[in-house]
């Protein structure tokens, strides 16, 4: 190891146990400390402003707070991306504050992706202002599915200030601006004299939105800023995030506007420690087709964080799903009641999905350091100021460059030092294998710009009827959104209709409730404990089939269920109490048609194309895994059909070119299927996706080419951009995908390279060898040798 520091102590006294100084540990890194860089206040702050913020201990902003704020308070759309604790909070209170004291009327509307974010904001500008006779009529308050009705009427009436989400943004504050709009013009509306004083915009942690969810709030802010203007207004939106790629590029992507960004960071920040963490196989065990199988990435980072808590580090243990993080709050309770019973009660597990009371009590809980370990979810991920934490444990890659760094940087925000520890823990997984062995690919990698597509007419045309319903339409704005074929489609179909003022919705079109703006167009299937009749949580439609079918585990607050029914139809999941061993996993059959390529390339006996296509996917069956990650058995199911119409990258293979290799036709379908698996894997490399967003498909001869064939497709309906990024990076993504199978440990394949979690086929057949062949060659061609 390096020499110390406050990380590698801490790491060295977890390994003590262990016989060796680096165990499991692929990479170490210390990231060193930075001093601080000041601006003056300008000169247009009043003087009530400036004195609140100097009597809560900033005496001067940071030079990138007084950058993003000069910016806003001129009324350039400005993006501000610098580190995490940063304070690019106050770069949008300073304008916001600045103009409500010099006009009471001007209000305000702070938009988060999630309700931790927002009340966390709150309490901080609610904090700022406290007894300051200047800021007595800004009532900040929150307007989300957590207000109670009362509240939501009066912050409608009386705040100047309402931090929401996309969610109500989209269906309880946009349908409330113009009530009974028509030929006769529009009437007052509730939200608005809201919308007539609205000066700023606020879009935190702006990264976030990408995929659907990235297009749904695209969407959602454009109808935002075209409702102002009609009510009056024209306001500035403010930007910001520690993690993205061209700030300003990345605002104007969302709202379809020219922005200007700020990264300049003059913060100062501690030192941190980044260490990578490979779990070891664990001996005896093996997978599926006896594939070795290495110790899960939820049971080691649960004896990281007992270790840890015991050390009296405060940690935050970041975990992908929602079940891992139960499992692993449990494996470190658990170990925990062994080694120090007294401490258990200090590890509790936080994620999206709990009753507002219950997060807002674990929310105080770490806050104040009564919990001294939390397992959660990417739900404290955002900006959430939790003060005092010491280290960061990432069990498994979160999914992109500017999701690991927001999680690494909730550590070392208000330590006497700000030094902190980071340790990304790595699943069986091509992509985090790839990572832990090509450190630099991760830690000296740019953030990624957001990949989201606004013009996938799936989710265009159901905010086209919005608009139009909310304020009529005009032929200015269906070009600026580049929506003239989804408009002429929607007015076809009788949904649409052209009028002199403008484009109507059809009598009687209703379109808000019909949009699920994190999960694309469809609805929600409840999950419920049939014996006490208790709503456990939610799951988008579309991936109902393979989380909640019949026999599936559900975890719930560290409480284990196993889904008796799925009701499509009536959108439930009837489930029972039950404390298996087991784990399950769906396995389901893919079938791709294609409707139409939109781009190809060819190099020389290489074909790579970027299409329109069908996928019909049936889920089969699960396999059910103990714990060790042996699996127990498979179990059949019998569920529905369903085609979803959309994108894929594709690539075409001659046989004889294969023939050539040593690929002849007893060992093609496994080197296809091992290279498909892998490729699906590493796809999050370049596009900011997670593989459970996309999915696969590898044939010996396809229908439609004619030929050996991979597919990879875009898990949502219409597109996300995923797989037009994969198409336009393909060389990059290759390559990287052949040198994680090929630096794998195993001798024939495993899940850290070719072996997938949700193949329908049981992963078989895969032919490792074969798979490093075929990506080899394809590079070879990519490059023209």
């Amino acid at each position: 190891m390096t020499p110390h520091t406050f990380g590698t102590d801490l790491l060295r006294r977890s390994l003590a146990g262990t016989g060796t100084d680096s165990g499991p540990i692929t990479h170490l890194s210390v990231i060193p400390t930075r001093t601080a860089r000041f601006a003056e206040w300008p000169e247009w702050v009043d003087d009530a402003v400036r004195e609140a913020f100097v009597d809560s201990g900033i005496d001067r902003p940071w030079i990138h707070q007084a950058q993003a704020a000069q910016h806003a308070a001129a009324g350039r759309h400005v993006a501000i991306s610098t580190g995490t604790a940063s304070g690019k909070s106050l770069a949008y209170q300073l304008p916001i504050l600045d103009a409500m004291v010099r006009d009471q009327r001007s209000t305000a509307l702070y938009l988060a992706p999630t309700k931790a974010l927002g009340a966390d904001q709150i309490r901080a500008v609610t904090s700022l202002i406290a007894g300051r006779p200047a800021f007595s009529h800004l009532a900040p308050c929150a307007y989300d599915g957590d207000t109670d009705p009362e509240i939501r009427h009066w912050a409608r009436m009386h705040s100047r200030w309402i931090f929401t989400n996309p969610d109500m943004l989209h269906i309880g504050i946009l349908t409330g601006v113009f009530a009974g709009g028509g030929a006769a013009g529009p009437t007052r509306g509730q939200w608005r004299g809201f919308l007539r004083n609205l000066r700023y915009i606020v879009v935190d942690e702006c990264h976030h939105y990408r995929g659907v969810f990235g297009a749904h709030t695209a969407l959602v802010l454009r109808r935002l800023l075209r409702l102002a203007r009609a009510c009056g207004s024209d306001p500035t939106v403010i930007a910001a995030s520690a993690t993205v790629a061209d700030p300003a590029a990345a605002l104007t992507r969302l709202i379809g506007e020219p922005a200007v960004g700020v990264t300049d960071d003059g913060s100062p920040r501690g030192e941190r420690t980044i260490a990578l963490w490979e779990p070891d196989f664990v001996p005896g065990v093996t997978g599926e087709n006896d594939a070795p199988v290495r110790r899960s990435a939820g049971a080691e980072s649960a004896r990281l964080l007992a270790d840890f808590v015991i050390e009296g580090a405060r940690t935050l243990c970041f975990g992908r799903s929602r079940r891992g993080v139960e499992i692993t709050a449990l494996g470190a309770r658990e170990a925990l009641s062994h080694s120090a019973p007294d401490l258990v009660d200090k590890v509790a597990a936080y994620r999206a999905g709990y009753l507002a009371d219950d997060r807002r009590r674990l929310e105080q809980q770490i806050s104040e350091g009564e919990l001294v370990g939390v397992a959660t979810t990417n739900a404290l991920e955002l900006g959430v100021d939790i003060s005092g934490l010491d280290a960061v444990i990432i069990a498994g890659y979160p999914g992109t460059v500017a999701s690991f760094w927001q999680q690494a940087g909730r550590a070392g925000r208000q330590r006497t030092s700000g030094d902190a520890l980071v340790v990304l823990v790595a699943r069986d997984d091509p992509l985090d294998t790839y990572l832990v062995h090509h450190p630099s690919a991760l830690l000296d990698t740019p953030v990624e710009a957001p990949v989201f597509d606004p013009r996938n007419p799936y989710i265009l045309g159901p905010h086209l009827l919005c608009a139009a319903t909310e304020f009529p339409l005009q032929d200015t704005e269906i070009d600026a959104w580049g929506a003239r074929d989804t408009v002429d489609e929607l007015t076809a179909q009788g949904l649409l209709r052209r009028r002199k003022a403008g484009w109507y919705p059809a009598a009687g079109v209703d379109p808000h409730g019909d949009i699920d703006i994190r999960g694309g167009i469809g609805g929600q299937i409840l999950i419920i404990d049939q014996t006490t009749s208790e709503l456990l949580g939610t799951v988008d439609s579309g991936r109902a089939p393979s989380s909640v079918h019949p026999g599936a585990v559900h975890i719930h607050q560290g409480r284990s269920y196993v889904v008796d029914e799925l009701d499509l139809d009536d959108g439930l999941a009837l489930a029972h109490p039950e404390e298996p061993d087991w784990t399950t996993s769906a396995r389901e059959t893919t079938e791709v048609v294609i409707t139409e390529i939109i781009d190809q390339a060819t190099h020389g006996p290489l074909t790579v194309a970027l299409a329109d296509v069908d996928v019909t996917h049936q889920v089969v069956g699960y396999l059910r895994t103990l714990l060790s990650g042996e699996v127990l058995d498979a179990v059949a199911l019998d569920m529905p059909r369903h085609t979803l119409h959309t994108r894929a990258v594709l690539y075409t293979l001659p046989d004889d070119e294969l023939a050539a290799l040593g690929i002849d036709a007893t060992r093609l379908p496994g080197a296809l299927h091992a290279a498909e698996h892998a490729a699906i894997g590493l796809l999050p490399l370049i596009a900011t996706c997670d593989r459970w967003d996309i999915g696969g498909l590898s044939t010996s001869s396809h229908p439609d080419t004619g030929l050996p064939t991979v597919f990879v497709y875009d898990g949502h309906l219409g597109g996300a951009g995923f797989a037009e990024r994969g198409y336009t990076e393909f060389a990059t993504w290759i390559a990287a995908t052949r040198d994680a199978v090929r630096a794998c440990g195993c001798d024939n394949g495993c899940p850290s390279c070719v072996q997938s979690p949700k193949c329908g086929n049981g992963n078989d057949p895969l032919d490792k060898a074969g798979a490093v062949q075929t990506l080899s060659a394809i590079t070879g061609w990519l490059s023209g040798t």
